[in-house]
């Protein structure tokens, strides 16, 4: 292979750092589709990473349909069709930027919509859960940026289980709700971000005790709108515009 791609990986969420590693060389095609990976021992000495971590690593990827590991052959990059990887949304986008668009529009149409219903239905405890998850994330250390998504996904889960509509709960709008795991991911290091979200966060939840339904939309509209800047800040490639009200 010459000069090898790949680069040490911290310790921390191991595998999954093997994994992003090997999905950021296969967007940038430094590896190609039906390239066959080095050995395991080799690979693993690579990145100082311990052989089971590679192996959890490689079986995530497998999972998504990124690689394909051929007993008695080794482990090569699939051939990346669409069809292999429809439902892992947030790979497909993060090799295709227009794709990206369009499923960001899909999510914010999604969210935009549901709150309305959600605003109606939302019960006493759900209001509550919110509450405890906006204190959570006001109080998180700086620096703690993988809690903060893990509790931003949680809020907006929490929004749409309150519509109490079980479509919005289906596999297919599942996948298209992920896509927020990828902006989140992609905003992660953007100034401002995490301080505007606490505003916007509050906001909606304002919106959603009163149950006012056209208070709640433009909260939810507001807080779209504010993601897409940010995502278009650090990637001027993706046009986010605003939907047409």
């Amino acid at each position: 292979m010459g000069i090898s791609p790949f680069s040490t990986i911290d310790k921390n969420l191991l595998s999954e750092k093997i994994a992003a590693q090997i999905l950021l060389l296969i967007r940038e095609r430094q590896l190609k589709p039906g390239e066959k990976l080095p050995p395991e021992r080799e690979l693993a000495a690579i990145l100082q990473v311990s052989r089971t971590a590679l192996r959890e690593a490689f079986r995530s990827l497998a999972m998504i349909g990124a690689i394909d590991s051929r007993q008695g052959d080794g482990t090569y990059v699939t051939s990346l069709e669409p069809e292999l990887l429809f439902g892992q949304l947030e790979y497909v986008v993060a090799l295709n930027e227009s794709t990206f668009e369009n499923l960001f529009e899909a999510r914010r149409v999604l969210e935009n919509g549901i709150i309305v219903e959600s605003a109606e239905k939302i019960t006493e405890g759900e209001l509550d859960l919110l509450e405890q998850i906006i204190e959570k994330m006001e109080n998180l250390d700086q620096e703690n940026f993988a809690q903060f998504l893990v509790m931003d996904i949680e809020f907006h889960e929490t929004i749409i289980k309150a519509a109490q509509n079980p479509i919005y709960l289906s596999p297919y709008l599942t996948h298209i709700r992920r896509l927020g795991r990828v902006s989140r991911t992609i905003n992660e290091a953007v100034p401002g971000l995490r301080e505007q979200s606490h505003l916007d966060h509050r906001a909606i939840f304002d919106a959603l005790k009163k149950h006012d339904r056209g208070l709640a939309r433009q909260a939810m509209v507001e807080h779209m709108d504010h993601i897409a800047a940010f995502l278009h800040t650090i990637s001027p490639n993706i046009n986010l515009l605003s939907p047409i009200e």
